[in-house]
């Protein structure tokens, strides 16, 4: 009689652990969905404050944009104004000089868009190539040369810097009237 009570207590104590087992494998499946849904969760709401940080930075460079176009408008209508920010060499006309200032503007247009995600860097590449069909664009790339050797080397203006040199030598170089297929446009 003893081997049957014994011989229960095996049975009911191998149920137990069983049931234990099974209780502890439910409560660790639910922890883990609990777990994964907490997560999920977390990365909606910081997918949520991501997408409004990037639309008040959107914003904030469309103001920034406004701003920089109003001042550099006021600087080409008026050379007293120019003055200011105008580094370009002496040497060079005061009316092509004003006219640098306008390219600049078309320059940090374009750049401005492509930082905010609006434009590929394929697109801004082909155009920068439309826009290095106007001589004053290509020379006013050259006469700020030294603006653009004072950038980090590693910011994104100065890759994009070095990305228009190759630009206008692939346009330099090219043996074609064909002007819209020159150069590898980069991609993103």
């Amino acid at each position: 009689m003893a081997t049957r009570k014994y011989s229960a207590w095996r049975v009911g104590s191998a149920a137990l652990s069983l049931l234990l087992a099974t209780a502890t494998m439910t409560l660790a499946a639910r922890q883990r969905r609990l777990e994964a849904a907490r997560l999920a969760e977390q990365r909606l709401e910081e997918r949520r404050l991501g997408l409004e940080e990037l639309a008040i930075r959107r914003k904030a460079l469309a103001h920034q944009q406004r701003m920089q176009w109003e001042l550099l408008a006021r600087a080409i209508d008026d050379p007293s104004l120019a003055e200011v920010i105008d580094t370009y060499d002496k040497t060079i006309p005061a009316e092509r000089r004003r006219q640098f200032l306008y390219a600049n503007a078309w320059y940090v247009h374009l750049y401005h868009l492509y930082q905010a995600g609006l434009l590929e860097r394929e697109v801004l590449y082909r155009h920068l190539r439309e826009f290095f069909q106007s001589p004053v664009f290509r020379e006013y790339w050259e006469a700020s040369r030294q603006m653009r050797a004072s950038l980090n080397e590693s910011s994104v203006e100065a890759q994009l810097g070095r990305m228009v040199d190759g630009l206008v030598k692939d346009l330099d170089d090219a043996d074609t009237d064909e002007w819209w297929v020159v150069g590898n446009p980069p991609t993103d």
